[in-house]
């Protein structure tokens, strides 16, 4: 779909429809349309096969659809039927055929067919974009991959390159990155062998509930409701997300109904806002998993009994109850809750006493260890409590402040000897995050892997690598859950790199908002269900 309204003009017409439709002491917004304030500056493009920040994965989820997808108001029910209505897996596990729905239509009025599921994956292989490791998981590359999959007539193939757990590859293919793009459309405004990507980073070709009305990078998005969508109509005909930074200004826009929803509020706002009569405060567990790292390449921190007192010497209630309250709650568990084989487990508290005397017992009782942090309130903090904590057992930590790209760039280049900071999912399987906390194949400095483990400098024990690669080809549901529960157990044991906090999403918004989500722990926003009083 072609941008043909200019995003200026569509925000004034929707700033008069409210100023007409509301009194003067309370504004509204327009009974058809979703206000959001958030924080989307992040967004760098539109494409389905590029885009893999936060806010981009919101619009995605609603511009396209998936072969399978999840119902983030019923993450029991796991995926579901999307536009393939059902499918099968091979007797030696290798090859799963799915078959497409009939009906459907894209937004342009072409037929959603299986070549254009088999085309839309194979170009996110081809273009090889952040999130097409998703597929290549797989075995999936740019010179096997027409091979790999295919279609005939209705029916979708996809030949994997080992036996893998059918839930594993039905979780993969709910991610964005495979969402399905309209071939004929996209083929259409290609340049050169960029397969469309120029013009799909701002416009939309998919068969979704939303088109893409506009979108003007750091100020706002628009989306446009699809009339024709093949599971209804939905009842919100215009979806505006305004860049709103400061969330003192997201508090005021809701405070005064310029906004339905604001969705990047302090502690301090959420608690002036939850006295409102017209307002009400969501609370919304996500995927985002606070850890602290220890870095094994540094000699006080390689020791086991460094590790093991560290666990105590979090004040987890303390922090949850007052900095972090009601942004974050205690979860020391690699894996959110909400995926396949969460655990529910925390089995470390704050005991200064049991700490010390594991340190002693290993003959430590002094040591120094100089570390950075992001300069972000919920990180410095942290790491502050640590450091009080700390001092108490006899370990000094020095902390400096940087940016995040500088903490990034030292983390990654295995530099950073405790860090404090959060991890998000990649798609919606356990695998997502057992492979970077629990697997690290190659712990070489040359190595240069984007692994947790491996940027902690942690050795991952062959057995604990085995049996997060062997969680993988588990065919049976139930005992790959309890496979994770297991890993998640012989990893709370010896592991450096301890999960404190699981992220909460506390979004404010106006009392006659239903149907609202910004997507549970293994999802994004879904606004089709949205409606208003």
């Amino acid at each position: 779909m072609q941008n043909r309204f200019p995003l200026r003009a569509l925000l004034l017409a929707s700033a008069v429809a409210m100023a007409a439709a509301a009194p003067a002491a309370w504004a509204e917004t327009p009974a058809d349309t979703l206000v959001v304030a958030g924080q989307i500056d992040d967004i760098i493009s539109m494409d389905p096969a590029q885009s893999f920040e936060l806010s981009g994965q919101d619009v995605i989820k609603n511009l396209y659809d998936r072969l399978v997808d999840f119902d983030p108001t019923d993450l029991e029910a796991g995926f579901k039927p999307s536009l393939a209505e059902s499918w099968e897996v091979s007797e030696d596990g290798k090859t799963v055929t799915l078959t497409l729905r009939d009906g459907v239509k894209f937004q342009s009025g072409n037929p959603v067919r299986a070549e254009d599921a088999a085309w839309s994956l194979q170009r996110a292989v081809k273009l090889n974009l952040s999130p097409a490791f998703i597929l290549n998981q797989f075995g999936f590359t740019a010179e096997n991959v027409d091979q790999q999959i295919s279609f005939d007539g209705n029916k979708l193939v996809l030949k994997l390159d080992q036996p893998y757990a059918q839930s594993y590859v039905l979780n993969s293919l709910a991610s964005e990155v495979a969402s399905v793009v309209d071939k004929e459309t996209v083929l259409s405004h290609a340049e050169g062998e960029d397969l469309g990507n120029a013009w799909l980073s701002t416009n939309s070709a998919g068969s979704g509930p939303f088109n893409l009305g506009a979108w003007k990078p750091n100020e706002a998005v628009q989306l446009v409701g699809n009339a024709d969508y093949w599971q209804g109509a939905p009842a919100m005909k215009r979806v505006i997300v305004r860049h709103v930074q400061e969330s003192s200004a997201q508090r005021l826009l809701l405070e005064q109904g310029d906004v339905d929803v604001a969705r990047n509020l302090t502690p301090t706002d959420i608690e002036a806002l939850s006295t409102s009569d017209k307002l009400v405060i969501g609370n919304e567990p996500r995927g985002r998993i606070l850890y602290m790292g220890l870095n094994q390449k540094d000699p006080i921190l390689s020791n086991p009994a460094v590790v093991q007192a560290m666990r105590y010497l979090v004040d987890y209630k303390g922090i949850e109850d007052s900095f972090l309250k009601g942004q974050f709650k205690i979860h020391q568990n690699f894996l959110p809750e909400g995926y396949l084989g969460a655990s529910d487990e925390n089995p470390w508290t704050y005991d200064i006493e049991k700490a010390k005397k594991i340190l002693t017992d290993a003959g430590v009782t002094s040591g120094t260890i100089k570390t950075t942090v992001r300069d972000m309130a919920e990180y410095s903090n942290v790491m502050q409590t640590l450091q009080a904590s700390m001092a108490q057992v006899g370990l000094t930590l020095e902390i400096q402040q940087v940016t995040g790209a500088q903490s990034l760039d030292a983390y990654r280049a295995r530099q950073v000897p405790i860090y404090v900071g959060e991890w998000g999912p990649d798609y919606a399987d356990p695998n997502t995050n057992a492979s970077t906390f629990a697997y690290n194949p190659n712990n070489a400095d040359d190595a240069k892997l984007s692994q947790l483990a491996w940027r902690n400098a942690w050795a991952v024990p062959d057995e604990m690598n085995k049996a997060t690669v062997a969680a993988t080809l588990e065919g049976n549901t139930d005992k790959r859950r309890q496979m994770y529960l297991d890993l998640q157990q012989q990893y709370r044991e010896i592991a450096p790199i301890i999960p404190m906090f699981q992220r909460i999403e506390r979004d404010g918004m106006q009392k006659n908002i239903h149907g609202w989500t910004a997507g549970g722990s293994v999802s994004s926003a879904m606004y089709r269900k949205v409606t208003k009083e």
